[in-house]
């Protein structure tokens, strides 16, 4: 199987940013963030999710967009984050896309619970 990567002019910031924009998308950056291939099973256990198939429009949005490479490994896919060409068209972006997200779960953290009523 062959996927469709955009090259590094080709990557637009409206593209990367609705990509970014689905909390399950965020939470796979943070993973591949960590560096290295990530095989598609691996990310999926990781989130605590099981359907491949929800999980296919994800790869398809963060791999158009250019902020994953997305490829066959034998029987795997493998997953990487696209940092490089990233950090080259948007110095700083993921960086700050990541701190924002791991502020916004703090402060959530941080609020008392509500009753429920």
């Amino acid at each position: 199987m062959s996927f469709r990567h955009p090259d590094r002019d080709q990557i637009r910031i409206d593209g990367v940013l609705s990509a970014l924009g689905s909390p399950i998308r965020l939470d796979v950056i943070r993973i591949l963030n960590s560096g290295g291939d990530h095989n598609c099973t691996m990310v999926l256990t990781e989130l605590g999710l099981s359907s491949k198939s929800t999980m296919t429009h994800h790869w398809r949005v963060l791999r158009e967009s250019g902020v994953i490479w997305q490829r066959q490994s034998g029987r795997e896919t493998v997953l990487t984050l696209r940092r490089d060409d990233l950090d080259a068209r948007y110095p700083g972006l993921i960086d700050s896309i990541l701190a924002g997200t791991d502020q916004d779960a703090s402060a959530e953290a941080a609020r008392p619970s509500q009753p429920a009523g």
